[in-house]
């Protein structure tokens, strides 16, 4: 044999041999394999499933919301909230009256602190003066008045995004893009902007602050 044909026969065994290595590999009955089936991507229109966290993710909005310190402005709240409940407290006890007696302290048209419950006229006066005439309670309830709705609509607002995906327009419009300027009394200042600039329409809106109110020994 010719160097030429063995070099011919090495060369035709070696094409077979990558022939058969690109040839889909068959079964023992002879059939083609069957084409593996892809996952059908979430969301198609065959899949049922709702998952609205998904877009919220997606949302600057919702991200934004969910870097609020929300934790820290309870915690912030909850300070004049103690003052105000003690200071009542002591009030009530001041005048022999019992711990369990309810009452309710808003805010008048001059922005002095009105009382109102079951207690007699004349106590009722002296403890809505006594109020009226200490300086740490008037301001801890002016700070109350706007603090406590803000946390309250920013609270319920962030439970249902996490909850249902859903995105509140509102409370986006009082966040800031730079985390620094969205310090609670930031958040308090844009929410109140947005309600004394309410048109007409709005006027329960805008006149929230005005019929605030904090409650002792009441579910009211």
């Amino acid at each position: 044999m010719s160097l030429l044909t063995s070099l011919i026969q090495a060369s035709t065994r070696f094409q077979q041999a990558m022939d058969s290595r690109q040839a889909p590999a068959a079964n023992p009955d002879g059939e083609k394999p069957a084409a593996t089936k892809q996952p059908e991507a979430a969301g198609s229109p065959g899949d049922d499933r709702f998952t609205p966290s998904g877009q919220s993710e997606l949302d600057p909005g919702s991200l934004k919301a969910r870097k609020l310190p929300l934790g820290q402005y309870k915690q912030t709240v909850a300070q004049d909230l103690s003052f105000v409940r003690e200071t009542l407290r002591h009030k009530l006890a001041e005048y022999n009256l019992h711990p369990a007696t309810a009452l309710s302290v808003g805010k008048g048209e001059n922005g002095n602190a009105v009382v109102e419950g079951k207690l007699p006229e004349e106590l009722r006066e002296r403890i809505e003066m006594d109020l009226n005439n200490n300086r740490g309670f008037r301001e801890a309830f002016s700070r109350l008045s706007v603090s406590e709705p803000t946390l309250h609509f920013m609270d319920n607002a962030l439970k249902l995004n996490q909850a249902y995906g859903v995105n509140n327009s509102l409370l986006d419009s009082l966040l800031s893009d730079n985390q620094q300027f969205n310090g609670l009394q930031d958040v308090i200042h844009r929410y109140d902007s947005l309600k004394r600039n309410a048109n007409s329409g709005q006027s329960d809106f805008g006149n929230s602050a005005q019929r605030y109110a904090f409650n002792l020994n009441t579910r009211a």
